[in-house]
């Protein structure tokens, strides 16, 4: 069943557009990030454009962080007051990064730049959040108790100044980190078209302290605002939001996240971030391996996008 991208320019299967989608979905879900990391290498896989799979993935992650947030403002785990001192630095960060992903177009650079960083940042932190998981289950079954530091616990970040408390984590801690991690997150979001969940999340609990119930929901909240941000300049800018691509991904999306949440509660922390883990390294390894193999066809008469 196939239908036509008009910014993307070409025909592509609905089936297969929404399988994707649900299963972003449904991992975004399980594991409590927005899932850009995932859909926009898909996309890519399935020889949509970068510049387009990008910009489209930002927007899916919308609907999916969207339906989880929402859950989490039902059960009392989101920090709104964090939320929007990240959402600060966010915005921020992603003007900048949407600068630079408009002069890396414009020099003809984009996909080389874009595979290279999926590949540098999705290796390096799959196999950290590897490291920190196996060890993890080993201890849970040698009975031996956890050794992650507990909210309230300090480090260098909480002795920098320019103090705020949020009471809903527990925290009185420098803006400075905040407004630092909402930025990189931003830049990120809007160069490779990721919520930026799988950085914010264990950057939130192992810098910052944050209590872990409630990570999830205040960083897909800020997830919300700075893709909706990338989304629209990226449109009014570098016109490679592909509305039609974007809305069957979201319905895929959001089907897919209700199953996923409901998977997600039946598996240890620990096990959630193996899993998460060997998901990442495996999205890496396949987009080194495609840098690696030479072209179909060396010559294109294709018009750039």
């Amino acid at each position: 069943m196939g239908i036509y991208l008009p910014i993307a320019e070409m025909s592509v299967n609905i089936l297969v557009l929404l399988a994707m989608g649900a299963a972003v979905g449904f991992l975004s879900g399980m594991f409590g990030v927005g899932g850009g990391f995932l859909i926009t290498p898909l996309l890519i896989f399935y020889n949509i454009p970068p510049a387009i799979a990008v910009a489209t993935g930002a927007n899916q992650v919308i609907a999916s962080s969207f339906s989880g947030a929402l859950a989490h403002v039902k059960r009392g785990t989101l920090d709104f007051k964090l939320g929007t001192v990240l959402l600060v630095g966010g915005i921020f960060g992603s003007t900048i990064g949407i600068y630079i992903f408009s002069l890396l177009r414009s020099l003809g650079q984009l996909d080389l730049i874009i595979s290279l960083i999926y590949v540098v940042f999705l290796g390096l932190i799959g196999g950290l959040m590897l490291v920190e998981s196996v060890n993890a289950i080993r201890r849970t079954r040698g009975g031996v108790p956890p050794s992650l530091k507990r909210s309230g616990q300090h480090n260098w970040i909480h002795r920098l100044p320019l103090k705020m408390r949020f009471r809903a984590s527990k925290l009185f801690v420098s803006v400075i980190p905040v407004l630092g991690l909402g930025a990189g997150i931003g830049l990120l979001s809007s160069i490779m078209g990721v919520g930026g969940g799988f950085i914010m999340v264990p950057a939130l609990i192992y810098l910052l302290k944050v209590p872990t119930n409630v990570v999830v929901g205040t960083s897909l909240f800020q997830i919300i605002f700075v893709a909706a941000y990338t989304t629209i300049v990226h449109a009014t800018t570098n016109q490679t939001v592909d509305v039609v691509l974007a809305f069957i991904l979201m319905v895929g999306g959001v089907a897919g996240a209700q199953y996923g949440a409901k998977a997600g509660q039946k598996l240890r922390g620990e096990q959630l971030r193996a899993l998460l883990a060997l998901l990442v390294l495996a999205v890496a390894i396949r987009l080194a391996f495609d840098l690696f193999l030479p072209p179909p066809n060396i010559y294109s008469l294709a018009p750039g996008i």
